[in-house]
């Protein structure tokens, strides 16, 4: 099995994965491998949590079984392409997107949602 080679916090256990959204505010999580697709997101998303302190980044193997819980996740049925990256508020789904995102798009959906 491959594994995510990014500057952001790894999450490879569902304990993790909660722990992660429910200890802060602002969570964003992207599920996906080392892909052409995947590569400029996890960039742009380390960029992003430079610029933005207040919300918590994280990657998470897409391959691995407890993957299920970003694949499962009603926000995310029909998402075809990689990553999928969702965004979370107080433990709360509030927005998910699939496949390759510019900065600008990215940055878009953290103002909207994470602006409060």
């Amino acid at each position: 099995m491959s594994t995510l080679v990014t500057n952001l916090k790894h999450i490879i256990s569902e304990a993790e994965y909660n722990k992660a959204i429910a200890a802060d505010e602002k969570v964003v999580i992207l599920a996906g491998r080392m892909g052409p697709m995947c590569v400029p997101v996890y960039d742009t998303c380390e960029q992003l949590e430079k610029e933005n302190p207040n919300i918590k980044f994280y990657d998470m193997l897409f391959d691995i079984p407890e993957a299920r819980l970003i694949r499962e996740l009603p926000e995310c049925q029909g998402f075809m392409g990689l990553p999928f990256t969702v965004y979370y508020v107080n433990g709360k789904v509030v927005k998910a997107t699939t496949s390759i995102q510019s900065k600008e798009q990215i940055q878009a959906i953290l103002d909207e949602y994470f602006s409060a």
